[in-house]
């Protein structure tokens, strides 16, 4: 006999145990002392939770083939199912009965045990599945009560202590609590005791914590047979992004972010997300997108025995405001904007999107800080104010200013020499000088004003310089080479 425990209030309780350890009568959350003193020959080892959890949610990721909104039990409760919400999704599946059924059936296929049962409400699907003889329960619409009422207390999630206070003073099974007065309950339990009953019974509402955010739009495709091959997973996406469109166009959206996720027939699921530079509905487009998303992956997607369904989701969507094609017309000529959309998602998903970046405009007087990078998949950079009147500016400044030395007139004369990196340079033209007061209201212990001055040698090449600080002042001011001007 073999059995599992972990810390609990109270004292170790068993968590797992397996047919052996059933069959003499040891139940998940027995006290664990309780169980060696009935069963000298039990073996117990320490339930290690935390891998339980994450192998949990692995499996709820899997279930989201059946639905976007999957949660595991509560953070109190045992790492050991999970809840999904099939209300809009199981007419896909040919009913509640088929969907629990295949459900039950790929995981038996995965070596588990499962009991699958489908309610009205989360406490009564809950109480069913955990405490019902039956694998598989479908509760009949408003059949909450005659479902739950001969189940352990236990099922109504409530604390191992409540429960056994319960028990001694006759309450046994929830039909026990129904139809008592709720006053004196509340009095000696606490608020959690009716809220749980009349969750369960669909009096009170109940939300669940998804695993992942449910899409804003979603298309699904289950295969006859399993595929394999990088193509298959083409020509899947493009028939989803087609039975997408009609709600896309109704709508009046288009795509700016989708995820791709193909459920391999072992419980695997690989996963894909992407972003576009603005929104489109264009199906070649996008699929050319993930092919070469797919291309740049190391060794593609692990297909494992194949996958049997694919998910895409509409992560994010915007309103269009001109009319575009729809997923299966025939394309209309591109914009200059749209051109310029369409280059930046190749590129991003060649090079990766952070090495695809454009500027953004940022509040600061000083050149190295009026602008940040930003990936350009996160849309057309913000319009820019038109710049104050001004000498010209490289496109381009060096990563970080560097130190030369110059000789010019004081106070404020322009170049006449300077060295920088080694090299000497006689100015033979210069523009300026463009000050640029201190942020003081950011710096006010260095606060340093700086002249600008556009300077071309005698070879032709032009730099842009500046003196940091002013000849009067108790300091000597330092020059910098900031950019190069074409």
């Amino acid at each position: 006999m073999l059995a599992l425990h972990a810390p609990a209030s109270g004292g170790a309780r068993l968590t797992a145990v397996n047919v052996a350890a059933e069959a003499v009568g040891l139940v998940i959350g027995d006290r664990l002392a309780d169980a060696r003193a009935r069963e000298s020959e039990l073996q117990c080892h320490p339930a290690d939770l935390a891998a339980d959890r994450a192998a949990l949610r692995k499996l709820a990721l899997w279930a989201t083939r059946y639905t976007p909104t999957t949660a595991l039990w509560a953070d109190g409760e045992a790492p050991d199912g999970f809840f999904l919400e099939v209300e809009g999704s199981a007419h896909l599946f040919g009913g509640e009965d088929a969907l629990a059924r295949d459900l039950g059936e790929r995981l038996r296929g995965f070596g588990l045990d499962p009991k699958v049962a489908i309610a009205d409400t989360v406490g009564a699907a809950y109480a069913v599945s955990r405490y019902s003889l039956q694998r598989l329960v479908i509760v009949p619409p408003k059949g909450m009560r005659d479902a739950i009422s001969p189940l352990p207390l236990a099922a109504l999630r409530l604390p191992a202590d409540d429960c056994a206070t319960l028990f001694r003073l006759g309450f046994k099974r929830i039909a026990d609590l129904i139809g008592k007065p709720r006053a004196p309950l509340t009095a000696r339990f606490g608020a959690l005791l009716p809220l749980r009953l009349d969750q369960a019974l669909g009096h009170a509402g109940e939300a669940i914590r998804p695993q992942l955010p449910p899409p804003a739009y979603q298309a699904r495709l289950r295969f006859a047979e399993p595929i394999l091959l990088q193509e298959h997973l083409i020509v899947a996406t493009t028939a989803l992004l087609e039975k997408l469109a009609p709600e896309l166009e109704r709508d009046g959206v288009a795509l700016r972010k989708i995820g791709l996720r193909f459920f391999r027939v072992d419980g695997g699921v690989q996963s894909l997300t992407l972003g576009l530079a603005s929104a489109s509905r264009d199906a070649r487009h996008i699929t050319a997108l993930v092919r070469l998303r797919l291309e740049r992956l190391a060794e593609g997607l692990d297909a494992g025995f194949g996958f049997d369904t694919a998910v895409l989701d509409g992560l994010a969507v915007e309103s269009v405001k001109t009319a575009q094609p729809g997923l299966a017309v025939q394309a209309r000529a591109l914009t200059e904007a749209e051109h310029r959309a369409r280059l930046v998602d190749v590129l991003s998903q060649r090079l990766g999107a952070a090495s695809v970046r454009h500027l953004s405009p940022r509040a600061s007087h000083l050149p190295e800080e009026a602008a940040t990078p930003l990936p350009a998949l996160h849309g057309a950079p913000p319009a820019w104010l038109p710049p104050p009147r001004r000498g010209p500016r490289p496109p381009f400044l060096l990563p970080r200013a560097e130190p030369a030395e110059v000789m010019a007139g004081v106070p404020d004369h322009p170049p006449a020499q300077f060295r920088w990196r080694g090299v000497v340079h006689r100015v033979a033209a210069a523009e300026g000088p463009e000050r640029i007061a201190a942020e003081w209201w950011k710096r006010p212990e260095t606060p340093s004003t700086r002249d600008y001055y556009v300077v071309e040698d005698d070879a032709g090449r032009r730099f842009w310089l500046y003196r940091d600080g002013l000849y009067r002042e108790a300091h000597p001011p330092k020059w910098f080479v900031h950019g190069l001007l074409p």
